[in-house]
């Protein structure tokens, strides 16, 4: 059994490739790991510090997302990053070792600068996230953290953290363990124009979308642009609406029959569409019946604070543990 940590940022409601890309991983990892699952508000807040008024909101969505997706609170921690205040203390401890230059050649770094334009992100909040990204996973002593390809270079700056820390201060042994990452499938889950899926390019297909909702949507998506008639053949590779079939549909002998189909213009792209839709309401409507239980139930904070509670259990530990060997005075 591995201890696992993971977060996201509540800046908006969740979409399919959210799903895909991470929740779904973070279910299966429930079942046999001790999982710490965070929303992390200060993350959000690096970016958004200017304009926090849809941050509570926006927080509550997301659990809701979580629980309806299937995470459980009886078999992983579920809580809200800053109702652990053990993480923004090994926040300043970790500060106090990270040179300006690990941060500052950080290449995520550099492109949210360039792609959040409209943003003053010239805060030492915005350049040091790494360093609480690496509290958070440190925190609880993670052995595994669940990324992405496109995450690893952040997960490497946390090892080197944890290096430093455990050479200045372990006195021979590591006090944090150097956390490995656990590679997980990202499915290519693309936005109904066919661009990557984005709250903030009006394209995504959310979690909480009802199915008619999902329906109007999916029908009007981007495909093969080969196929402008109907009596064209298409390459189901080439085509947005079939990477989404690729997660959603598990049935092989369909997939064959469309995809020959589209090949050879036996069948049109709506007909594609009927199909997806069908095993898109057949897989979100436990996910949607599971949302609105949670969100009628009331008992969205007692989740939270039993969460709080299981993590600060964990993390209480290791910063007493930090502030021994910082040798400072505790009474």
């Amino acid at each position: 059994m591995y201890r696992v940590f993971s977060g996201m940022r509540p800046t908006g409601r969740l979409h399919l490739g959210h799903m895909a890309g991470a929740l779904t991983n973070w279910v299966a990892l429930q079942e046999d790991h001790e999982c710490y699952f965070s929303l992390v508000d200060w993350h959000a807040l690096m970016s958004d510090y200017a304009d926090p008024g849809k941050l509570s909101d926006n927080t509550r969505e997301i659990l809701l997302d979580w629980l309806g997706v299937g995470l459980d609170p009886e078999k992983c921690a579920i809580f809200v990053q800053s109702h652990v205040k053990e993480h923004v203390e090994l926040h300043m401890a970790l500060s106090l070792i990270t040179p300006l230059g690990w941060l500052e050649r950080n290449p995520t770094y550099k492109e949210q600068i360039l792609n959040l334009r409209n943003k003053d992100l010239s805060t030492y909040g915005f350049l040091g996230y790494p360093v609480l990204m690496a509290s958070d996973i440190l925190l609880y002593k993670s052995h595994k953290v669940p990324v992405g390809e496109d995450q690893s270079a952040h997960l490497e700056l946390s090892r080197e953290m944890a290096r430093r820390f455990n050479r200045l201060y372990g006195g021979g042994r590591d006090i944090f363990p150097e956390p490995e990452t656990l590679l997980t499938s990202n499915p290519k889950i693309p936005g109904t124009d066919g661009r990557k899926m984005s709250k903030s390019y009006g394209n995504s297909l959310d979690i909480a979308d009802e199915i008619p909702v999902l329906d109007k949507k999916i029908r009007t998506m981007t495909t093969d642009p080969a196929r402008e008639r109907r009596t064209d053949p298409g390459e189901p590779e080439k085509c947005p609406v079939w990477d989404l079939q690729k997660f959603f549909n598990q049935d092989a002998s369909q997939m064959e029959e469309l995809a020959s189909g589209c090949r050879c213009a036996g069948i049109g792209c709506i007909d594609c569409k009927k199909a997806l839709i069908a095993h898109v309401a057949e897989r979100m409507a436990p996910v949607h019946e599971r949302r609105k239980r949670f969100e009628a139930g009331g008992g969205l904070g007692d989740i939270l604070a039993a969460g709080a509670e299981r993590a600060r259990a964990f993390a209480s530990q290791t910063i007493s543990e930090v502030y021994d060997v910082l040798r400072m005075l505790r009474l």
